[in-house]
């Protein structure tokens, strides 16, 4: 074979071995529509491997505000995804279609709007939006009064009594019975709510609450025993049902020490404290009729002489109840 003939077929021989190359590396090239496989990555140990939750779509019927945190995503176009507070207007700003109005609207009625807004610029062809709340500050119900955290709390979606005050870490062992709705429209007409003793039980009160309502957990009257008893506390009453021998009883009852013809029944009134004398040894023998405690009243049942002595004054004996601890009746 000549020199000639020789490099002729030397050059075929590379342009056949560079042409199987490029052929290669072209199906190996994510715009051949294959994705190229990356290594496997693992996280590091100290890194948590839980995913933090999406925000839950709003429901279609909740109404758009000022001050409301939203997440606009378009389907098949990321780049259109944002997060955006709505403006005091009820202005938004989004990709490409400028300021959108959607205060007042529902979130079904916002996303329909986006998409038209989309399609009518000639930007995405048959779009298809999803919007996501994050934060409704236009939809929050405010909890009040006896319970562990006040404040307030969105109401996205259907929202019933109970789940407002679950969210807010449940009533204080100082709460009363009464729950007070304020609606924000009518705040002159407002409902109040009696509660059952066992909330698993009571679905009957368990009541629709509306955004921007307010909720108020009443407090308890309190009636408090001091003095030479088993268990000097105060208790939570709902209604002026207590009586003395009831509080009594409820203190762990009298000592051997206890002087029961010096009770007193100490009750506030406009003029100041007012000292009631108890005649507890009768009514504990049942000789003359219980007597009835309101909301407020410290009874006070004393000891020996010399500590009837040191507690004589009823204002001594109105300090003491600041250091007790407080029970529910139940």
């Amino acid at each position: 074979m000549s020199r000639q003939n020789r490099r002729f077929c030397l050059w075929i021989v590379q342009s056949a071995v560079l042409g199987m190359l490029a052929l290669s590396v072209f199906a190996q090239s994510p715009d051949s529509g294959e994705t190229p496989k990356q290594p496997a990555q693992t996280a590091p140990a100290t890194a948590s491997t839980s995913t933090p939750s999406a925000p839950l779509p709003a429901s279609g019927s909740v109404q758009l505000g000022p001050g409301d945190l939203i997440e606009v995503s378009v389907f098949g176009v990321p780049d259109l995804n944002t997060k955006v507070r709505i403006t005091n207007s009820g202005d938004v700003y989004l990709p490409l279609i400028d300021y959108v109005h959607i205060a007042d609207l529902t979130t079904d009625e916002a996303q329909g709007l986006i998409e038209k807004r989309l399609e009518a610029g000639g930007f995405v062809r048959n779009p298809h939006v999803s919007l996501f709340v994050d934060e409704s500050a236009s939809q929050a119900v405010t909890v009040l009064g006896e319970v562990n955290r006040p404040g307030p709390y969105p109401a996205i979606g259907d929202r019933r009594l109970f789940d407002l005050i679950s969210a807010a870490g449940g009533m204080t062992d100082k709460a009363g019975r009464t729950v007070t709705i304020v609606p924000r429209e009518k705040r002159d007409q407002k409902t109040e709510v009696h509660l059952a003793t066992n909330l698993a039980e009571d679905t009957e009160h368990n009541v629709e609450i509306h955004p921007g309502d307010t909720i108020i957990v009443s407090r308890a009257g309190i009636v408090y025993v001091v003095g030479d008893v088993g268990r000097p506390s105060g208790f939570a009453i709902e209604d002026d049902t207590l009586t003395v021998l009831k509080a009594l009883a409820l203190a762990g009852g009298q000592t051997r020490t206890s002087s029961l013809n010096g009770a007193k029944l100490l009750r506030q009134t406009p003029d100041g404290i007012k000292e009631i004398p108890v005649p507890l040894k009768k009514i504990i023998q049942a000789k003359v009729s219980d007597m009835p405690m309101i909301r407020g009243d410290v009874l006070f049942v004393p000891g020996s002489a010399a500590k009837a002595f040191a507690y004589r004054g009823a204002d001594a004996a109105m300090s003491m109840t600041t250091a007790l601890s407080v029970l529910a009746i139940r």
